[in-house]
């Protein structure tokens, strides 16, 4: 197991983990999955209204705890995922127009060259 976010974790295929992620993003922005989430609050609201057993009103409660949290972890690895994506596209536009204008440097031009130096220092 290792601590690298997913977009560092770097190589040209992607990990079982990265795969099931994609997967699931797909999945949870479906229709199918939102006409879930709204059968699990029709549960949970029925069982308050019903006033049944705490068994049924737990049981729905941890549920939706539950999606919440996997949904949470869902939700990170695509945002690092997609940060990483533009982070990347960002450095590549930034050393072309780097390359471009070595011949007649300026102040964007040194202050580009040092943004990207900082890139590199974190």
């Amino acid at each position: 197991m290792t601590l690298k976010s997913p977009a560092q974790r770097g190589g040209p295929q992607r990990g079982r983990f990265e795969q099931l992620a994609e997967y699931a993003s797909n999945f949870t922005s479906s229709p199918l999955f939102f006409l879930i989430c709204l059968v699990l609050v029709g549960f949970f609201v029925a069982v308050h209204a019903a006033h049944l057993d705490v068994e049924l009103l737990l049981l729905a409660g941890e549920s939706m705890t539950a999606v919440t949290l996997l949904l949470l972890a869902l939700l990170k690895n695509s945002e690092m995922r997609a940060e990483h994506a533009i982070q990347r596209k960002l450095d590549a536009i930034a050393m072309a127009l780097l390359e471009m204008n070595k011949d007649r440097p300026g102040q964007a031009f040194q202050d580009l060259r040092d943004s990207i130096r900082m890139e590199e220092e974190t």
